[in-house]
């Protein structure tokens, strides 16, 4: 179990946002906007092509690594219950996105780990993950908060991942929503103060 996580943790590290970002010749992308790695942040470069390929490949490092470890294991054995499999695949999935949020890589100043967390529940808990992309466009089209859009889909992925998965399952979401939410940390903060900043678009 230990190996799965660690070996997630260092897949995670990969700082795609830091790379590209680079790659594309606008520096070091800490030292825009709120300073993270996400591809959040490196829209706010003004290069959304820059930013959807971010966000993909942060999700990917999340869910790809559980899929294939999933699909080339040996057929469990049948005595094995289901959630045995999913506690398995959000372990190695946890690993990846403390990784991303405290790469080693960038001295353990990452991310906040939302994309690479949707991954893990698309790929480890697929239904729960469904339920938090539902969420999240509903809550970034309503309120075009990406902070409130990103509690929120977590939120409710944590409910469903519960109802449908069972207890083990959730304690492991659950420990990866307090991490994902302590990210968020100055953002709720302002979401409570009514400061946090909107996404824009090319009306505003």
């Amino acid at each position: 179990m230990f190996f799965t996580f660690l070996i997630g943790y260092f897949i995670g590290s990969i700082p795609f946002g830091f790379l590209l970002s680079k790659l594309a010749g606008y520096g070091d992308i800490r030292k825009i906007g709120s300073g993270n790695i996400g591809a959040t942040n490196v829209l706010r470069t003004g290069n959304k092509a820059l930013a959807g390929i971010t966000l993909f490949l942060d999700m990917a490092k999340g869910a790809v690594p559980i899929l294939l470890t999933i699909n080339l294991s040996a057929p469990p054995d049948p005595s094995v219950p289901d959630n045995f499999i999913n506690v398995f695949a959000l372990l190695f999935g946890l690993g990846a996105i403390i990784g991303h949020c405290f790469p080693v890589w960038l001295k353990f100043k990452g991310g906040k780990g939302v994309a690479t967390t949707i991954g893990v529940l698309l790929a480890s808990v697929p239904y729960a993950g469904l339920v938090a992309c539902i969420t999240w466009l509903i809550f970034t089209f309503t309120f075009r908060i990406s902070s409130l859009a990103a509690l929120a889909s977590l939120a409710t992925a944590l409910i469903a991942t519960f109802f449908i998965y069972g207890s083990p399952p959730f304690v492991i979401v659950l420990i990866i929503t307090v991490l994902v939410y302590f990210r968020h940390k100055d953002n709720i903060k302002r979401l409570i103060e009514g400061t946090e900043p909107k996404i824009r678009n090319k009306n505003d």
